[in-house]
This record gives C-alpha cells, structure tokens and sequence, in this order.
C-alpha cells in the first residue's frame, strides 16, 4: 500500500496543502520505480506557509546561542549514526551507489563529520572574525543574515551534500540562519528520513519552530519565487549549470547571494617527463578517478591534456581498454543518463573522435559507456566553449597537444573550473614548462593540484570547493570547508562608538569568550 508522506513545516510534519501532483523514486539499477513511498509535488500554499515560519524562525534562531546550535548539530549526527542501516539501506536503493565503502563508510562518516566540525567552529565563534580598532572606537564582526537559507540539494550526494544534512545545511545552521530544504526528487525516502532524524534533534534541543523546513518537490515557477521572498536571505544550490543561472538571475535582481557550484570538466595537465616516466601507471589512476561514482562527482576530470606523440598513443590505448573493459556503473537517473548521452553528441559534432564507448549501455537501469574521446590542442582551442561541455559522468575528453605553446593555449582557452591539475616529473625536466603552465592555469581554478587526481574533496579548513566562473557563481566562497564555509550565510556587521555592554561579546573589552580577534592590527587572544 502506497502512502503519502508529509512535508516539514513549522515543525510540524503535516500534510501537503493541495498538492498539485505526487511522486514516486526510481530505482536506477533496475530502472523500476520503488513501491510504497509517495511525495507530493507541492502547491503555493505549502510555500507560503514554509515562508512565514521562516520569516519567524530568523530572529529567534540569530538570537540563539552558539551552544545551543552546536548541541543539535552534535546531536543530528549521534542520530544519523544511530540510523544509518535504514539510511544506506534507502540511500542505496535512491541512487545505485554501493553501500560499502561509498555510503556507508565514506559518505555518511563524512556527513556527520561535517556537522561536528560545524559545531565546533559554532562555538569557537571562528567565523565571525572580530576586528577592534581602539583608536577609531568600531568594532565589526560576522553576524547572521535576517533571513533563512533556502537550500537546494543536487542528486550525487544523497548524504554530503543534501539539503537537509550537507555542507550547505551545516554551515546555513551554524551561522544561526533557518534552513528551507529543497531536497533532490532523486533520493525522497533518504532526505525525508534525514529529515526526520534533524527535526527530533531540534525538538529535543529547542531549537526555533520553523528552523529547518522541507520541500520535496514544487513547480519551477514557484522555486524561483521564494528566493523573491524577504524571508529568505540567502541561496545555496549544486547543481546544473542551466539551473543555477536561472536561480542566479532572480537572486541578483532582488540583491540576495547566491552560492552556486554549477559546472566544471577539471582539466587535467600531463607534462612530457611525467608522461614518458609513469604512463601506464597514469591510465590506472585516471581510469579509477573518472569511473568512480561513475563519474558523477563535480571533481571528475572530465579533460586531459597530454603532449602528443608515441607515450599519449600509449596513454590513450591504456585507458581505453580498462575503461571499455569495466561494466559501466548506474547513473543516478534517466535524466542524468539521457543529458550525459547529449552532451557527448555535442562533442562529436565538434570534432572529438570515439575512442571507446559512446553510446547507451543496453541494460535495464541507467548506464551510459565508459567513454573516452580526442582531439587535437587546435581543434580545443579553435572551439574551446563547446569542447568544454561537461559531460556529467563516465566520460573524459583528451587533448593531444603538439608543442608547448599548444598547452598554453588550452590553458588560456579555459573557463573557471573547481580543480586543475599538473602532473610533472620530480626529476625536473618538467620544471620550465610547469612554470609556464600553473601561473596561468592557477587564476582559472579553485584548487590546484600536482600529481594527483582531482576526485577527492576533504573536509579540511583549508579546502576551496569552489572557483572562478562558471565552476561557480562567485570565487570568493566554498561550498566545503568550515569555518570559511560558514561566512557565506553572515554580514559584516560594524560598531562604531557603541559602549561595551552593548556590544556582542564577541566584541567585548576584554575578550570575555576568549577568542581570537584581530586588535589593532595583531591577531590576539
């Protein structure tokens, strides 16, 4: 028997207001639809009524203590833990991923992870870098927006990166602004009992009605419209590129920031000492890289440039015969297989050759072949916009470059990507031209990388998930990494000539909470 879930609203669990349609998951292994659970599709008035809670949580929610939002945040982890064999379970079903070690030991950990540290830079009031300049009399600090985050989960990550539990929701949470979950309609069942876990873990903890709110799916139309709302400050989203500048247009015209990780193929640059040095080796770990998660990572490097010659030919025919050898892994949807098969004919009619794959896998689920294609440097330079289709999955376009100054090109042909690698020989004979190389590839991404592929994404202070346009909407900000993370969701907020009782603690004299702040011009505790 089917049955019809609620959406969170208010903090309440209760039933969609005139629905406009319902929706089932899909199983992408089997291509069959996942009985039992059904979610609606919801109506303006679920919007309005998500909206004015959230309009009412602001204020109460900025005006909570940082202990408070660390304990839910410490909390909502204990509790996922203590559900993941449902969580993976579902998560697995959702997306296709392998429950060991992709969900269960990897992802999950990580999504906890992020929520702990999270918490503690809640705290530790790291995020709010104070400035005092006692001469002058003002005193600034980051402060919460006015408003809530509305979140829109992508499909890749049921557990990291999803509306309701993510690095978005943790840092949206952490900066004390209220969190409207646009979760993906390709995993419900795992965002809703996500959901379920965040909702007892802010009743238990007290946090502010209308804190954490969720939506499963609603008309185009209507997504945009909340960002229009007062109610909202702020916008995080991971998605498609065609999605996120629909998004952005509405958030620039009503002023409001938008951080948006939207598309990027990750250029991978192979010098000629390393090539000759490590070729087979190479085919290896690209092979592992651009198939893993089958190729449905943000950091899949989706173009490699190597110098043309008898150790590229080597190269290529290396990994073409692991990438056509391994069965092609599930894609998250018929969507994504059915753009991935799109955007692979944009590249043929550009000129890129097949080397291996190409076409729809004949399988019940989504597959698409593991796919390699070529071209020349000339031909990526001459039309560089369209041979940087990213192509959301097992596929990567290699580019075989004549000289040096070739590669040079295809650097400066780049658009803003998250990541850019160069492999180079430690013997040195790849020093000139990495010298030449990484200043002008360094201004075109977010990480640079050296001898080692781009997939991974840790949950590091120091990580910038994140780069020039159109890998994102803004350079400055990264989607993974705390406390930096967090600053996406403050304003900068001065005091100038306020007496001290009056003042945030932050900003005390004195230093009351004992953090470290920038007095003066020295940083100091």
């Amino acid at each position: 028997m089917s049955t019809l879930h609620p959406v969170l609203i208010a903090g309440q669990w209760r039933a969609a207001e005139a629905p406009t349609a319902t929706f089932t998951a899909t199983n992408p292994t089997t291509g069959q639809i996942l009985d039992g659970d059904v979610y609606p599709v919801s109506s303006k008035a679920d919007v309005d009524l998500v909206l004015a809670a959230a309009a009412q949580a602001a204020p109460a929610l900025r005006a909570t203590s940082p202990e408070t939002i660390a304990a839910f945040l410490n909390l909502y982890a204990d509790l996922l833990e203590a559900n993941r064999e449902a969580l993976v379970a579902v998560a697995h079903a959702e997306t296709g991923f392998p429950t060991e070690p992709r969900l269960n030991s990897v992802e999950l950990p990580r999504t906890t992870g992020q929520l702990r540290q999270a918490a503690q830079a809640a705290i530790a009031r790291s995020w709010t870098r104070p400035v005092i300049d006692t001469k002058a009399g003002i005193r600034s600090l980051h402060e919460p927006l006015g408003g809530a985050a509305l979140v829109f989960g992508p499909n890749n990550f049921p557990f990291a990166f999803n509306a309701i539990s993510g690095g978005d929701f943790a840092a949206a949470i952490a900066a004390r602004c209220p969190v409207i979950a646009k979760v993906h309609t390709s995993h419900p069942t795992t965002s809703r009992l996500m959901a379920e876990c965040a909702h007892q873990a802010a009743t238990e903890i007290g946090l502010p009605v209308g804190s954490i709110q969720v939506l499963y799916r609603m008309d185009h139309k209507l997504s945009l419209g909340m960002i229009e709302n007062p109610a909202v400050a702020a916008v995080g989203f991971t998605g498609s590129r065609s999605a996120g500048m629909q998004l952005k247009e509405v958030a620039d015209r009503y002023g409001k920031p938008a951080y948006l990780e939207m598309s990027s193929v990750n250029p991978v640059f192979v010098l000629p000492g390393y090539l000759e040095a490590n070729g087979e080796a190479l085919a290896a770990e690209f092979f592992t890289s651009c198939t893993m998660g089958t190729g449905q990572f943000c950091t899949n490097p989706g173009l490699v440039v190597l110098p043309a010659g008898s150790y590229a030919e080597a190269f290529v025919a290396a990994a073409a015969a692991k990438f056509a050898e391994a069965k092609p892994g599930v894609l998250l949807n018929k969507g994504g297989r059915d753009g991935l098969a799109e955007a692979v004919e944009t590249l043929k009619a550009a000129g890129a050759k097949v080397v291996c794959g190409g076409e729809v896998f004949d399988d019940p689920g989504f597959r698409y072949a593991n796919t390699i294609l070529t071209v020349t440097g000339a031909q990526f330079i001459a039309d560089s916009e369209t041979l940087q289709t990213e192509a959301f999955g097992p596929v990567s376009l290699l580019v075989l470059c004549e000289n040096d100054e070739e590669m040079l090109g295809v650097v400066n042909a780049l658009e803003g990507n998250l990541t850019g690698t160069l492999y180079s020989s430690d013997s040195g004979t790849d020093e000139a031209l990495y010298a030449t190389l990484a200043p002008a590839l360094r201004v075109k991404v977010g990480r640079l990388l050296n001898n080692k592929m781009p997939t991974g994404v840790a949950v590091s202070p120091a990580m910038n998930h994140g780069g020039p346009f159109p890998a994102t909407g803004h350079p400055y900000f990264s989607s993974v990494g705390i406390p930096h993370g967090i600053s996406r969701f403050s304003m900068l907020c001065s005091y100038d000539n306020v007496t001290n009782h009056r003042l945030p603690a932050e900003l005390q004299d004195g230093n009351p909470l004992g953090i470290w702040r920038l007095v003066d011009g020295d940083w100091t505790k």
